[in-house]
């Protein structure tokens, strides 16, 4: 769609304002006119001149001073000032009318713009925000939308001035046409190389355009990033950086500004030339009417001249329009749908999980790549059950979680919801039953209380507290200084990592949902958080489908099944203790974590010496103790920091102390046994 095009389908989005800007600038040309046409009579009038000087000019003037025959001269002065003011009064009214219209108009296109590409980002799938540059989002939504509006007032300026220049030509061919011809082809000649500067115009444009998208795409790394740039000390360098795009932007817009002025001063020299060639026209074509030649002429050349400013803003007009064209092509394609990936929705409303979740051949590849990064996922995840999904980095556990909420589609398969194909729901009631907790939890700028009910619009204060509590989080928040009515600052920059994952957990325990995603939701906390949050995550998964990507595997060891990846494909299935004593891809994690190659339930894989077998024994049984060790500790640290308040939890806390003393004395004694099961070994080999 050209630019053209574009504005003219907002336009018509709005054909009662365009009318009425529209018929205000053609009432305020009319008025202009005739304004016009009486100032000569009147100025001859008050100056006692003869009004039969008149009487041989062009019939516009005489049809006009006929109103006045066989008045007194004094009566004839005073009618035609009051004529004059009335009708100046009525022009200024009919532009202010016509501007207010306009202006207005431009708002509310502004609005809709904004609002419809609001839409499009609302709607189009988050692969459009992994290939999209969030400083382009910025620049479009912002600066891009206030110049095509601009545009677009542009467009309705031009239109009215337009009406008023072909008024104003309507009264000079009344009075001569042959002028007229000759002021018309001279102002082609002046439209003609005014097109030179707009064709100039447009490039300029579209490098400001780049150069404003590129300078907002900088400031927000910046922002963004400024804990990095300065823990790297390198400011000056991100400043150096920063000042050639701000030169740049302001190179671009300077050239703009230069080009666009050039246009007022040859509009303005070109008007001085075709009034010295119509003085010398004129002479020529009126030399029969010497009587009313100077009255003619003045009239003549009092019209053109008030026209000439009107053609000048013409030009301005379609010097804008063109400096703006790339604008008007950058959203376009921006609010533009049929261009982006928009997902189906079903129709089918989900009301409750009865059976379970299944994955059959589920493979996927993110648009625009081939490769797949799930191939082939068979998986059934049972209502009420906690399904863990672990692997190395890139094996597709979070691709798989991000297939569930239908924030994409299988590209092969389908993920069956109690036998029925996901695609087939409408998505918007399947998210609001899921609840989902990650790594990096997002919070707004705004209280507590509105991040723990976000898209809760009829949660209260009392649900929030009780999710609050059931989270862990309820101690910090009373000791916030306002509570519930703390702000948080950006994205929660005033809570610990700790802290923030317990306002999500509270988040997705007031929304109460059926299923719930848990995205490493404590591999980057300290001990005591992410005891606390794993309290919260055992409450929050009481009783729900739950599906749990997992980075520490001491979290998933309860899990009813764990269900390993590796380059997209399930390798392995099982609960914790089946896949240890698998000693396959799962014992290696495992190990891996607590610095051994290898590690299985019965704590031995023979590698042909003795240094091997008690090395991978001991790395299986430290891991153990230390698990145990780190339980205890972590209780006794929660009761000694004051974090446990009532007898309740103080209790609860002291016989899981007892309980892993207890594991860890076993473990001693296991160990025990096994470096006799290991020099037994060594020594039958």
């Amino acid at each position: 769609m050209s630019s053209n095009q574009f504005i003219i389908r907002y336009l018509f989005k709005q054909p009662i304002l365009v009318v009425l800007s529209i018929l205000f600038g053609f009432s305020s040309a009319i008025f202009n006119g005739f304004s016009t046409i009486l100032l000569v009579p009147l100025l001859l009038a008050f100056l006692g001149q003869p009004m039969p000087a008149l009487d041989s000019g062009p019939p516009i003037l005489q049809k006009t001073m006929s109103v006045f025959d066989g008045w007194s001269d004094s009566s004839r002065l005073i009618a035609m000032f009051a004529i004059v003011v009335l009708i100046i009064i009525l022009r200024h009214t009919t532009n202010y009318l016509g501007t207010l219209t306009s202006t207005y108009l431009g708002q509310i296109l502004t609005r809709n713009m904004q609002l419809e590409a609001m839409t499009m980002l609302l709607t189009v799938d988050l692969d459009y925000y992994a290939k999209t540059k969030l400083g382009d989002l910025f620049n479009r939504f912002g600066s891009e939308v206030y110049r095509v509006t601009g545009s677009i007032q542009a467009c309705i300026t031009l239109a009215q001035n337009i009406i008023t220049v072909f008024i104003f030509l309507f009264i000079l061919m009344s009075l001569s046409w042959q002028l007229t011809l000759i002021a018309t082809g001279l102002l082609a000649t002046l439209a003609i190389l005014n097109q030179f500067f707009l064709n100039r115009s447009r490039k300029y444009g579209q490098r400001v355009s780049i150069a404003a998208k590129e300078l907002t795409n900088k400031s927000l790394e910046i922002m963004t990033g400024i804990r990095l740039i300065k823990s790297v000390v390198n400011e000056e360098a991100e400043y150096q950086a920063m000042k050639k795009f701000i030169k740049q932007r302001q190179k671009a817009g300077f050239d703009s500004t230069m080009n666009q002025s050039i246009i007022s001063p040859i509009n303005e020299i070109g008007g001085i030339i075709i009034v010295f060639l119509i003085i010398l026209a004129g002479r020529y074509i009126f030399s029969g009417q010497v009587q009313s030649l100077s009255a003619i002429l003045l009239t003549y050349l009092l019209i053109l001249f008030r026209m000439l400013p009107f053609v000048g803003q013409i030009n301005g007009n379609r010097n804008q329009l063109s400096n703006n064209s790339s604008a008007v092509e950058i959203l376009d394609d921006f609010i533009r749908t049929d261009n982006k990936l928009i997902m189906k929705n079903g129709e089918t409303p989900f009301v409750g999980l009865e059976q379970g979740i299944r994955f059959e051949n589920v493979k996927f590849a993110y648009p625009d790549h081939d490769e797949l990064v799930l191939q082939g996922i068979d998986l059934w995840i049972p209502k009420g059950k906690m399904i863990a999904l672990v692997g190395s980095s890139g094996a597709g556990k979070s691709t798989i979680a991000d297939l569930l909420p239908r924030f994409y589609d299988p590209t092969g398969g389908a993920i069956m919801i109690d036998g029925k194909d996901l695609r087939n729901y409408d998505y918007k009631s399947i998210r609001q039953n899921m609840g989902i907790v990650s790594q990096e939890t997002y919070l707004f700028n705004a209280s507590v209380r509105y991040n723990i009910a976000y898209g809760l619009t009829d949660a209260t204060d009392t649900d929030v507290l009780k999710a609050a509590k059931r989270a862990n989080a309820y101690e910090f928040i009373s000791n916030l200084p306002e509570g519930l009515d703390t702000e948080l600052g950006d994205r929660g920059v005033r809570l610990s990592g700790g802290q923030r994952q317990r306002i999500a957990i509270a988040r997705a325990l007031l929304r109460n949902p059926e299923i719930l995603i848990l995205d490493e939701a404590t591999s980057a906390l300290d001990t005591v958080s992410e005891r606390l949050v794993q309290q919260a995550i055992n409450e929050l998964c009481q009783e729900r489908t739950t599906l749990v990507i997992a980075h520490r595997l001491s979290t998933v060891q309860k899990a009813y099944s764990i269900v390993v990846l590796d380059k997209g494909r399930v390798v392995e299935i099982g609960n914790h203790e089946e896949l240890l004593n698998k000693g396959g891809q799962y014992a290696k994690l495992y190990s891996m974590q607590f610095s051994a190659q290898v590690a299985s339930q019965n704590g031995y894989l023979v590698n042909g010496n003795e240094n091997a077998i008690e090395s991978q024994s001991q790395a299986y049984l430290s891991y153990e103790a230390r698990s145990s060790l780190n339980t205890l500790l972590g209780s006794l640290r929660l009761v000694a920091d004051g974090f446990i308040d009532t007898p309740e939890e103080q209790h609860e806390l002291i016989e899981e102390s007892c309980a892993s003393a207890m594991q860890l004395l076993n473990i001693i004694e296991r160990f025990d046994e096994k470096n006799k099961f290991s020099r037994d070994l060594v020594s039958q080999s």
